[in-house]
């Protein structure tokens, strides 16, 4: 079985209720994932969004989610650490954790990826979505999508 995830917010090519962007309370949808592969060390998700008119739009970047969890709950925290090594980069609006859609027109993708890797992140906290990436390369043993969509 291969690594899902999904969202009771929404479903893949939905769309993501105004809540979760910043024409509501701007706070992060509940991810949970399943079918992890063997030897995963921790988790990374990235959430962009490719149909921004300055190039992709990266909306959180978030790494060193401990082996054990499966999920995100909504709201997640914004801090750069969080108590159990889960650590937050820099998303594209320059603030650490999450940032919601906030299409200037028309609908938009976003797409959160989930990533299981075989290690452990070693990097400050603050990093970009490049620099995260650079980091996972040839430790990623799975990757999971969900894509949803939002309009203003």
């Amino acid at each position: 079985m291969a690594l899902t995830m999904m969202s009771s917010a929404f479903e893949e090519g939905g769309f993501i209720p105004a809540q979760y962007t910043c024409d509501g309370k701007d706070i992060s949808p509940p991810l949970k994932w399943e079918n992890a592969p063997q030897g995963v060390k921790s988790f990374a998700l990235i959430c962009d969004d490719p149909d921004a008119p300055v190039g992709t739009w990266v909306h959180w970047v978030i790494y060193n989610i401990p082996a054990q969890v499966s999920q995100l709950k909504e709201a997640f925290p914004t801090d750069e650490k969080l108590p159990d090594g889960t650590e937050q980069g820099l998303n594209d609006f320059g603030n650490t954790g999450y940032g919601g859609p906030c299409p200037p027109s028309g609908v938009h993708r976003y797409y959160f990826k989930l990533y299981a890797l075989d290690t452990v992140i070693d990097i400050e906290p603050g990093i970009t979505k490049d620099e995260l990436l650079s980091a996972m390369e040839g430790h990623i043993l799975a990757e999971a999508k969900l894509m949803g969509r939002y309009k203003r």
